[in-house]
């Protein structure tokens, strides 16, 4: 027999650096969005402007927003919250060399007391599970523009499941060629 779990969904979101990379969040991705009911909204830094914060605040009931090497808001550095009893951490990643490097998010996920990191700064995605159980995520850049250690060039971002089980469901997106395609689909669980 089949549980039904109660479940969160999460967006996440980086590097958007408007405007001085990219105009705006293309059209398709905002659309898919706001055909989605997130109830948490992450953006890992680099938005760069404060009115990005506005535009991204309704797509979803809760929203976290850390600042990015590029940000000069006042916005915190690290984010901690949890979704039922799993602890995220967030951070925009330009703390640790070189560039995504899991051994030093690694650390700062162990001091957040986090089994979850969400990071950018590297402006392409990833999903790893380190040898210590730490999930890191990232979502690459929004908007896919160029970051000073190269990336996709390709729009991404994630979509969180979060079951109050434990499990973990993470799917990333890609804006290729005018259409959004389901790239990665990956589950975890966490007790």
């Amino acid at each position: 027999m089949l549980v039904k779990k109660e479940k969160t969904i999460l967006l996440l979101i980086s590097d958007t650096h408007i405007p001085e990379r990219a105009s705006e969040i293309d059209t398709r991705i905002v659309d898919h969005i706001k055909l989605s009911r997130y109830d948490i909204v992450v953006h890992a830094g680099d938005l760069t402007e404060e009115y990005v914060i506005d535009q991204i605040k309704h797509f979803g009931k809760h929203i976290y927003v850390v600042q990015g090497n590029m940000d000069y808001l006042d916005l915190p550095e690290e984010e901690v919250f949890d979704v039922y009893s799993i602890r995220f951490g967030v951070v925009h990643g330009d703390q640790v060399r070189p560039r995504g490097n899991i051994e030093a998010l690694s650390t700062i996920a162990k001091r957040l007391g986090a089994s979850i990191l969400i990071s950018g700064h590297t402006h392409y995605p990833f999903i790893s599970l380190d040898s210590t159980g730490i999930l890191h995520i990232n979502p690459g850049s929004v908007t896919g523009v160029w970051g000073g250690g190269g990336g996709t060039m390709l729009p991404s971002f994630i979509e969180l499941e979060v079951y109050s089980n434990g499990i973990i469901v993470v799917k990333l997106y890609e804006l290729i060629e005018d259409k959004i395609e389901l790239k990665r689909v990956e589950s975890y669980r966490f007790t």
